[in-house]
């Protein structure tokens, strides 16, 4: 039996390829779609793809869970400043900076956009009137000033005031989206950004960190670990439940742009230590699966990339570069998803092969 927590844990990847599929089938097969025109039972589907867009918290409580372990087993480091920023700036910025050099030259956003993304506010960008003209880059802007702030703040004090920080985190964050809401409906509209600032949004990665902390100053037995994850999943069933009559599903009530989230955030706990567990027990071979331990190895370059190809498609159909198929639409969303998700993929692994790995290397050296 393995230690649950080890320097490496390949049963991530795969969650990170779960999250990275379902950020995908959203995007492709959801997001900005006139769902009114298909039928039922297809219209059914299409709506169920929504929840691909939870891969995003999935991500968010992921990275908390890594980077907070990261940076609580390196507390003790002369370089744990440099350390950490130096191997963050390798792993994100040649991608971003591809990707904003992208839509730049290709006048897929304005510059006013790009220049707040550079110094990542692009969640923010609403504040200064400016619209978040490439949505994906909204989480990136939250990790990133996850990363700025975080590090000061676990090096400083004790595990088990972090985990009070975390919990504080965890119950402010709903607090702080509620009063957004309130303030946006005096203007007439609840804008789905205003839940994109990252005061509204640090939840998610306060409960990966909140576990990580909590894995590394108890010692619990795996059985009642196990009760842990039962319970984790239980009560975010409870809460969907009892607050379904309050318009939980939908952001344009006070109870959903609240709560919605709040589930998904346990659920991911729950499956991350489930995860844990697994990955570390004599049946580790069921928590790993090859398919999408490949996803969540192009994960990132695969985040950035595959929505220009999906809006430049759209573009070129729009200005009649491309004829629309005389097919049923349904099916012609979903052979536009197969092609553009496939081209993404192959993007995202030659990026990845290619332009990430030479940075990722200087990883490896001393710092």
């Amino acid at each position: 039996m393995l230690p649950i927590l080890r320097p490496f844990m390949p049963e991530l990847d795969s969650l990170r390829g779960l999250a990275i599929l379902g950020v995908l089938f959203y995007h492709g097969l959801y997001w900005g779609i006139d769902l009114s025109r298909f039928p039922h039972a297809k219209k059914l589907f299409l709506t169920a793809m929504w929840t691909g867009r939870l891969g995003v918290n999935l991500f968010f409580v992921l990275s908390g869970f890594l980077i907070t372990g990261l940076l609580v087993d390196s507390r003790g480091r002369q370089d744990y400043y440099r350390r950490f920023y130096v191997r963050r700036i390798l792993r994100i910025v040649p991608a971003y900076l591809l990707t904003l050099a992208v839509l730049l030259t290709s006048r897929a956003v304005p510059l006013n956009f790009v220049l707040l993304s550079l110094v990542y506010l692009s969640n923010l960008t609403p504040l200064f009137g400016i619209p978040i003209a490439y949505p994906v880059l909204w989480s990136l802007a939250v990790e990133e000033h996850f990363y700025m702030l975080w590090p000061a703040i676990v090096r400083k004090i004790s595990n088990r005031t972090l985990i009070t920080i975390c919990g504080l985190i965890v119950v402010a964050s709903p607090l702080s989206r509620l009063i957004s809401f309130y303030i946006a409906q005096q203007h007439g509209w609840v804008s789905y950004t205003t839940f994109d600032y990252t005061w509204n949004s640090a939840d998610g990665l306060a409960c990966g960190a909140l576990l990580s902390v909590f894995l590394r100053e108890f010692s619990f037995p795996r059985r009642n670990l196990r009760r842990f994850v039962i319970a984790a999943l239980v009560f975010p069933i409870a809460i969907s439940a009892t607050e379904l009559h309050f318009g939980i599903f939908s952001r344009h009530t006070a109870t959903g742009a609240a709560l919605q989230v709040v589930p998904a955030h346990f659920a991911f706990v729950a499956l991350l230590l489930a995860a844990l567990l697994l990955g570390s027990g004599p049946y580790s071979h069921w928590s790993r699966s090859p398919a999408l331990e490949f996803f969540g190895h192009i994960s990132y370059g695969l985040y950035l990339y595959h929505l220009m190809l999906f809006s430049g498609f759209e573009w070129l159909l729009s200005h009649g570069y491309i004829r629309r198929l005389d097919i049923d639409p349904f099916w012609g969303l979903v052979i536009r998803f197969l092609l553009l998700g496939t081209l993404s993929v192959l993007f995202a692994y030659f990026s990845r092969k290619y332009f990430e790995e030479p940075f990722l290397r200087f990883k490896k050296k001393p710092t």
